[in-house]
């Protein structure tokens, strides 16, 4: 029999209490995901569930130590499923994805030299720009540039595999940019990366919420995520291909562990965060067939979100066509399989930053500026950057319909 629920909005929005609160006086609106997205009440849950009854350290001869041990290789098994990762040992928990990759990055470029070559895009959130700058910087490498193609605000994947020579050492690329939605065919990218036998270090960390990562498929070296980006708590997750986790030498503490994903752990986790992201992967997978494989109820769910995305984007894209007086940087279409439901806007004779303050007041919630994405913005010479606003699977055609109503009321005045 098949316990699992029917998906609807309103199923979707009563586990969010964040969704029905007021503030002033006024309804609150989250068109901001891509910063930050809102956390289900079951996520909370987990997380002071842990933190009340089982906080503690690892490797202690008592019980809620032996909880929290059993913790981590849940939660690893958990993202196993999510990115469908051939190994549980492929997954190494940090802070986030910033300071995943500073951290990889140094053990990845050990054996960088002078001459080498690292390839970056301007499409990028600089998470995954500034940390292989750097690291090129320090080994006396090369850093070359991948541009964006201006008409659609997507990565010039052709201008990309031009870069790609026998000195290529690595290639950083994202899969979805954070500020246009656009999405990135890496396969290419990833086949050139092989030819000359470079490493693919891949964000994936606005893609993660939208789409279901197969890191088998992608046959990628690294791929990183951060929870708090699909509606989980601020830990970041990266992907390791199996042939790397014990050849790479992690730069750590003595006498870390020397076999497994713990030797590029540094410190102690957050396990509340990793009991957080058990229970936000659950939430992800529950629209799924009942008694199915977690894999496959996610494949399920995420199939779910891919249609009602479309279908927000497309009622975004139709309202946008009325407002002569914004500009749209990123795919003018509501493809899931393109973009996500991110959009990039400036408009006429007002500043990204005061559209925003002024949304802000009502409770519409969403952001300016550059989102770390400083090559996007720096080519397409938007100097005080863009409107963001990106939904999540919880969002409504309603609230776009009211976000609509107040911009009109703001380019009229």
């Amino acid at each position: 029999m098949n316990l699992t629920p029917e998906f609807t909005l309103e199923k979707v929005r009563a586990q969010f209490n964040a969704l029905h609160q007021s503030y002033n006086d006024l309804p609150v609106t989250f068109f901001d995901g891509p910063g930050g997205s809102q956390v289900p009440e079951s996520v909370l849950e987990a997380m002071v569930s842990y933190l009340s009854h089982y906080n503690s350290n690892l490797g202690a001869p008592y019980f809620s130590s032996q909880v929290t041990t059993d913790l981590v290789t849940q939660a690893r098994q958990a993202c196993q499923s999510l990115l469908n990762a051939p190994t549980s040992d492929s997954i190494i928990f940090g802070a986030n994805m910033t300071t995943l990759t500073f951290s990889l990055s140094r053990a990845i470029s050990r054996d960088w030299q002078a001459g080498d070559e690292v390839i970056v895009t301007a499409l990028d959130h600089y998470a995954n720009v500034s940390s292989w700058q750097q690291a090129a910087h320090d080994k006396q490498a090369s850093v070359k540039v991948a541009q964006i193609n201006e008409q659609d605000g997507s990565l010039d994947v052709e201008h990309l595999l031009s870069l790609v020579s026998t000195k290529t050492r690595l290639i950083a690329l994202t899969l979805a940019s954070n500020t246009t939605g656009s999405i990135v065919d890496v396969a290419p990218v990833i086949e050139a990366a092989k030819q000359v036998g470079a490493r693919v270090y891949i964000d994936a960390v606005h893609y993660a919420p939208h789409h279901l990562i197969d890191v088998q498929a992608l046959d990628c070296d690294f791929l990183v995520c951060s929870a708090y980006k699909f509606f989980g708590p601020h830990i970041g997750i990266a992907y390791m291909h199996p042939k790397w986790v014990q050849t790479l030498q992690p730069y750590k503490v003595e006498p870390a562990p020397e076999l497994g994903p713990a030797r590029f752990e540094t410190g102690t986790q957050s396990f509340e965060a990793l009991a957080g992201l058990v229970a936000t992967i659950d939430y992800l997978a529950q629209w799924g067939e009942g008694g199915e494989s977690l894999r496959t109820r996610l494949e399920q769910s995420f199939a779910i979100y891919n249609q009602h995305e479309s279908q927000l984007s497309a009622y975004f894209l139709a309202k946008l066509g009325s407002l002569p007086q914004a500009k749209l940087y990123g795919r003018d279409y509501a493809d899931s399989s393109a973009r996500t439901p991110t959009f990039a806007l400036t408009f006429e004779r007002l500043t990204p930053t005061e559209v925003a303050k002024a949304l802000g007041e009502l409770n519409i919630c969403l952001g300016a500026g550059h989102f770390y994405a400083l090559g996007l913005v720096r080519q397409l010479g938007l100097e005080d950057g863009v409107v963001r606003i990106g939904m999540m699977h919880y969002n409504t055609k309603q609230e776009i319909d009211r976000l609509f109503e107040a911009l009109t009321e703001l380019l009229e005045r």
